[in-house]
């Protein structure tokens, strides 16, 4: 049982991990030229990104640059309420981002109190969306619109490849994955219900703590970032 300990205001509540992962593929346009190409700068020259590496994109500079933002945005919106999310994606923090691949690993303890919601605006270049621990994999193409639990260990792996492994990603391929991020506080109750998400799940632990983790069997635990198999600290 993974369970996730995150800040609810000025206490660390409890909750347990979803192993739901709603996925689609939303009808969204493709960026411009220009857009695409200053992506390719980035991702190459500035950030240089490393085999598994995810790292936050300038968001406000491409807007200016990307007539279709808002159509993207109502797109995944339109997705999101008929998940019955309603009116969730239009007050939630959102990122771009790239990703280069990425190892296996969670985000409960920076986003425990979050949904990630994402929608990928790269082709397919092979690449699978993996949640090891639920076997679920999740191929990556243009417009392909993911929700799920950060406390669920996921990675962005070669679809032929059973696990992360940095020798998949040659330096003269390309294997960016750009997408926008959307952070859904998982208190919603339209979001806690949708990811059947259970709360306070261990409030005699969430007292003890005074930071966001993730616990499996009311142990502490790492993912490992090859093989997305959870381990045992020390």
């Amino acid at each position: 049982m993974l369970t996730s300990y995150f800040w609810s205001g000025d206490a660390i509540r409890s909750r347990r991990v979803s192993d739901i992962v709603l996925s689609g593929t939303v009808d969204v346009p493709v960026p411009p030229a220009r857009l695409l190409a200053d992506w390719e700068r980035e991702t190459s020259s500035r950030l240089a990104l490393e085999p598994g590496d995810v790292e936050v994109m300038p968001l406000a500079r491409a807007r200016a640059r990307w007539p279709d933002y808002t159509r993207c945005v109502q797109a995944m919106s339109d997705w999101t309420c008929a998940l019955g999310l309603h009116a969730v994606l239009a007050s939630s923090d959102v990122a771009l981002m790239a990703c280069r691949g990425a190892k296996y690993h969670h985000d409960g303890a920076q986003y425990g109190g979050a949904a990630f919601c994402n929608l990928f605006l790269s082709e397919d270049r092979g690449l699978d969306l993996h949640f090891p621990s639920l076997g679920h994999r999740i191929p990556l193409t243009w417009g392909t619109a993911v929700i799920f639990d950060t406390g669920q260990p996921h990675g962005v792996i070669q679809r032929s490849s059973s696990g992360f492994n940095v020798a998949d990603f040659a330096p003269d391929q390309d294997y960016i994955q750009i997408f926008l991020t959307w952070e859904l506080p998982i208190e919603d109750a339209h979001v806690g219900h949708a990811l059947k998400v259970a709360f306070d799940v261990a409030p005699s632990t969430s007292f003890q703590l005074n930071e966001e983790q993730v616990r499996l069997n009311g142990e502490q635990a790492i993912v490992c970032p090859d093989s997305g198999r959870w381990c045992r600290v020390g």
